[in-house]
């Protein structure tokens, strides 16, 4: 087990101001009360090893991986299953598959589909609780969408939640991307939307706990060839978006 890049200078600001704080509790305060004293010691080795727990960065492949597939983006708890009329990006009915993860699941997110990233945009937002509906279109949120070779368009959008001040995303418009890479980190308590189409096969039910590029949760119905993806590649329109 690993740290996540984007953890490493939190984490050595916070064992910084932590040893600093347990050097002058221990040396000014220890003859007053022993039992307080050792209290806030103690405590704060457990608030270090809970942020080291959070920026863990599992080393995860998938093993059989099928082009129809769609894998869980990040770990947590499904809370949405339902259709919806996506109306921010791709303005057409969606089944949308919402992942809430805790401030205790791995935050680190893999792409769910091979293709390549036709648009990426960040938007600016609230910080409510990311369990609620309305947070998909309300709250700081990255958006991306991939399109498979059999050009089958999948929306991803990582949401930040009430904890939430930070969404990391490395997706950039016209790149490749693969399953077993990440496409990103949120830290802090927050969710992964997914927008698959109204025809594709939904393999997880609510309140199931999901791995992050280890659980299938869907599969897509194939309209076309990947050949068909190729030749018309170049009609695709591109969108520049603002970045971070």
């Amino acid at each position: 087990m690993t740290l996540n890049k984007e953890g490493r200078g939190i984490l050595i600001t916070l064992f910084v101001l932590l040893l600093v704080a347990d050097v002058i509790t221990y040396t000014f305060f220890r003859n007053y009360s022993g039992i307080v004293t050792y209290t806030i010691l103690g405590g704060s080795g457990i608030v270090f090893l809970f942020f080291v727990n959070f920026f863990r960065n599992p080393k995860r492949l998938f093993d059989g991986y099928e082009d129809d597939m769609v894998l869980a983006p990040a770990d947590g708890t499904v809370v949405v299953i339902e259709p919806t009329e996506e109306k921010e990006c791709l303005h057409e009915r969606r089944i949308q598959v919402s992942i809430f993860m805790s401030v205790f699941n791995v935050h680190a997110n893999w792409y769910p589909i091979d293709g390549t990233i036709t648009y990426y945009v960040h938007n600016n937002g609230h910080f409510m609780s990311a369990n609620l509906p309305k947070s998909s279109n309300e709250n700081e949120r990255s958006t991306i969408i991939i399109e498979t070779a059999y050009k089958t368009r999948i929306l991803m959008r990582q949401i930040a939640g009430a904890l939430a001040r930070r969404i990391v995303t490395y997706a950039r418009e016209g790149e490749p991307c693969t399953v077993n890479k990440q496409v990103g980190f949120i830290k802090f308590g927050s969710r992964v939307d997914l927008f698959l189409p109204e025809d594709a096969d939904i393999l997880v039910n609510m309140k199931q706990t999901v791995r992050g590029n280890q659980t299938v949760i869907a599969r897509l119905k194939r309209h076309a060839t990947p050949e068909l993806h190729i030749n018309e590649a170049a009609d695709v329109p591109a969108t520049t978006a603002a970045t971070e």
